[in-house]
């Protein structure tokens, strides 16, 4: 009879020789046999107690890669570096990754992370090296016909290119992005145009050249989906090119896709401009690049329009000041009076950024004679995802034109945007008024624009009234406290009776961040009578308001007002008719119990739980008992 050691050492050799003939034979009649031998051998497992366990993991993953449920399958894949740990760097060289290249047909979610998993393999096939054996699974994951799958495997292909030596990727990086980008499906194709910036940099010049015509042939390919993701990758590929061959070759193809028929092509061609303009010097700028640029921005698809005017900040920086203002001006005036209103939005957006980027020079003179009177007109467009974008940026040309300015020209139209029937317009202007502030002072601005801000604190959409209470601090400490308590101290109280939740909730925050500005006296002179009021409210809902603002302002008005003045209001609501407020009152007494002394908790505070214990909800007991238990645990 064999010994349980000599039982072990069988039972390893029989699963290598079962991984062995896994990953080596991929027929269907083999692999069910294989299958079969493998089920066998859990149990085989189960029966040897003292054999080793090291290799059953790593069957089960390789029988799950071909398992018919895909989650399974996933699993296995996601595990696949355990996999190669377990068997080594040759054998995941000359087993494993030969089993996966020819295993590439299976669900979209497995390929894809495949082609992630191999992405970071180049550690477990041996190094640099021998990372070129990683291309073959990659190559086939690049043709698929899934796009996510493709974008993923391009993306490993990329990372892994950084561990080839040059020598590697003459001999087998740069053949692969030839085979892809010569490949019948336009998906090899399309896949091929994100590899050639990785390799140019660091092959001989007749290689650079087989790439160069390889890339421009691309861009002239038959079909539009090819065109289009050579048009996305241009700018990059333009980065690594030297700037001869960037003017002879690259800039004529570039033209050429900026004119194409498919608007999808075109506005693509429209960000590979920002990255060609920002390499060419300037002299080349005028001749090479902005006649393209001029026609993009009138062209007659609105989605190369919006492309021109979502980019435009990006151009202004790299076509430099002296063609900003010769050329660049005008083509921002068109796109803020473009007829298509996502185009006006999306110009409007960039009015601050490009205003800022004007040359100091011509900054004033520029915003005031050709982008105003454009503005003007946004503020009062038909469409409200034009107010609202330009909302959102308007009130940053204050600290570019000064305080003057903003007097005569900006004020009036912020006025028109806070009485906007656009809720989002309104919201826009407020969140940003501290920009104005800055400039005009806050007695210009309480007397231009207080009114209004008064009036949207009524304002029928509760997400105005939530952006009103957020500023309100600010304005507080900018006003003073005369000011504020004679303008605004009433409407920050009806604020507490709103029928909104948040809005209760972000007025009790509101009160604490206001006493922490004015101080604890002016609290009890001001703030507590009224919220102690509220505690005889008939609506029980304002009650339970009076009890969240006691658990705020605890904190802010000292011990001595918490236990003279709130904890008896807290006390009194535990005979409340509602269980809702009475097991806020056990909550609020954990909250602030930890401010008083021993005596006050003996003879305040356990005294009030004790009866809410013996309350007849489930909830009211509960909340008592672990107040409670607080309050004990602190004494």
């Amino acid at each position: 009879m064999r010994s349980t050691s000599e039982g072990g050492r069988a039972y390893e050799d029989r699963f290598l020789g079962m991984i062995q003939l896994l990953l080596s034979f991929t027929t269907s009649t083999l692999y069910k046999q294989i299958l079969d031998t493998v089920r066998r051998e859990k149990s085989f497992k189960m029966a040897a107690s003292d054999s080793d366990d090291s290799l059953y993991p790593i069957a089960v993953l390789i029988d799950e890669l071909r398992n018919e449920d895909v989650q399974l399958r996933l699993n296995s894949i996601k595990k696949l570096s355990t996999i190669a740990l377990a068997l080594g760097v040759e054998r995941t060289r000359s087993e494993l990754i030969p089993f996966l290249t020819d295993t590439i047909y299976d669900e979209d979610e497995v390929l894809l992370a495949l082609a992630e998993q191999l992405g970071n393999f180049t550690p477990l096939v041996g190094g640099q090296e021998h990372v070129h054996c990683l291309l073959p699974p990659l190559e086939s994951l690049a043709t698929v016909e899934e796009t996510v799958v493709r974008d993923k495997a391009v993306e490993s292909l990329r990372k892994i290119a950084g561990d080839h030596s040059s020598a590697d990727l003459e001999a087998h990086f740069v053949p692969l992005v030839k085979r892809l980008a010569q490949g019948d499906w336009f998906t090899s194709r399309t896949s091929a145009c994100g590899l050639f910036s990785v390799p140019y940099p660091r092959v001989s010049s007749t290689v650079k050249a087989e790439l160069r015509t390889n890339f421009r042939n691309l861009c002239g390919d038959d079909t539009p989906m090819v065109r289009r993701a050579a048009a996305g990758k241009m700018g990059e590929f333009a980065k690594v090119l030297e700037l001869e061959y960037l003017k002879s070759d690259l800039i004529p193809l570039w033209t050429n896709l900026a004119s194409d028929e498919q608007d999808s092509v075109r506005l693509l061609a429209v960000e590979a401009c920002v990255s060609i303009a920002s390499i060419l010097p300037p002299e080349d700028l005028e001749t090479l690049v902005m006649p393209t640029l001029k026609n993009a921005a009138e062209d007659k698809s609105w989605r190369v329009r919006y492309m021109v005017a979502d980019k435009f900040t990006e151009l202004q920086m790299a076509v430099g000041p002296e063609i900003t203002k010769k050329e660049l001006v005008p083509a921002f005036q068109g796109l803020l009076k473009d007829c298509e209103a996502e185009v006006r939005a999306a110009a409007a957006n960039k009015v601050k950024e490009f205003c800022e980027n004007l040359p100091e020079d011509i900054r004033e003179a520029t915003i005031m004679t050709s982008i105003l009177p454009c503005v003007k007109d946004l503020v009062s467009d038909a469409n409200q995802h034009v107010k609202s974008a330009l909302a959102s940026v308007i009130m940053g040309l204050s600290p570019i034109l000064g305080k003057d300015n903003t007097v005569e020209h900006l004020l009036p139209l912020f006025l028109l945007m806070l009485k906007d029937e656009c809720a989002e317009v309104r919201l826009n202007i407020i969140s940003n008024l501290d920009c104005v502030n800055q400039v005009i002072g806050i007695h210009q601005l309480s007397q231009s624009l207080l009114p209004a801000i008064v009036e949207l604190a009524e304002d029928t959409k509760w997400r105005v009234r939530l952006a009103i209470i957020e500023y309100m601090p600010l304005l507080a400490g900018q006003l003073g406290v005369e000011f504020f308590d004679e303008k605004l101290n009433s409407l920050c109280m009806s604020w507490l009776v709103d029928h909104v939740y948040a809005i209760r909730e972000a007025a009790t925050n509101n009160l604490k961040k206001l006493v922490e500005k004015f101080g604890a006296e002016w609290a009890q002179s001001t703030i507590l009578p009224k919220v102690v009021g509220m505690a005889q409210d008939p609506n029980y809902l304002h009650r339970m308001t009076t009890l969240f603002c006691i658990n705020v302002l605890a904190d802010v008005c000292g011990n001595e007002t918490t236990m003279k003045v709130l904890l008896p209001v807290v006390v009194k609501l535990a005979a409340d008719a509602v269980p809702n407020v009475r097991f806020n009152v056990a909550k609020t007494i954990q909250k602030i119990g930890s401010q008083f002394d021993a005596t006050t908790i003996n003879n305040q505070c356990k005294p009030c739980l004790e009866k809410l214990q013996s309350d007849q909800d489930y909830d009211v007991k509960y909340y008592a008992q672990e107040a409670m238990s607080v309050l004990c645990d602190a004494a």
